[in-house]
């Protein structure tokens, strides 16, 4: 006996300024304003097999929309993607905090893609959610 497959959801998107520390799930459409590469390594030298002989590379990426910036943590292909002036979707996209601050990123469970349609986003850029520092309080029981 065959079983109906559940309806699949619309996703709900996000807007920056209602990101919170420790959200995941998260959808977004951003327009990326600028890219920096901190980290490059692998794709040759000492050791050519095994898990550690594949090319790393991080770009902190400065996404936004008309609420907000912050900071894309972007990750080996992804980094491809993320070219100034695009449009991309974020999908499945967390919040992970660097320093006490806010930054998104979307894991392997995600997805980055450009965005299609060329509905452009006029970026708030006085709002950086990335320059709020956060400070984990513990709740003594």
């Amino acid at each position: 006996m065959a079983e109906a497959s559940p309806a699949l959801r619309k996703p709900v998107f996000t807007k920056v300024s209602e990101l919170r520390p420790g959200t995941n799930g998260l959808s977004l459409n951003v327009k990326v304003i600028s890219t920096k590469m901190v980290m490059q390594r692998g794709g040759g030298g000492g050791r050519p097999s095994g898990p550690q002989a594949r090319q790393m590379r991080i770009a902190e990426c400065l996404v936004g929309d008309e609420t907000g910036i912050i900071i894309f943590t972007a990750r080996n292909d992804q980094v491809d993607l993320m070219k100034e002036g695009k449009i991309v979707t974020l999908r499945n996209a967390k919040i992970d905090m660097y320093k006490g601050s806010m930054r998104l990123a979307v894991d392997r469970w995600g997805r980055v893609e450009v965005a299609e349609e060329a509905a452009d986003i006029t970026v708030k850029e006085d709002n950086n959610l990335s320059l709020i520092e956060y400070e984990l309080v513990s709740v003594e029981a």
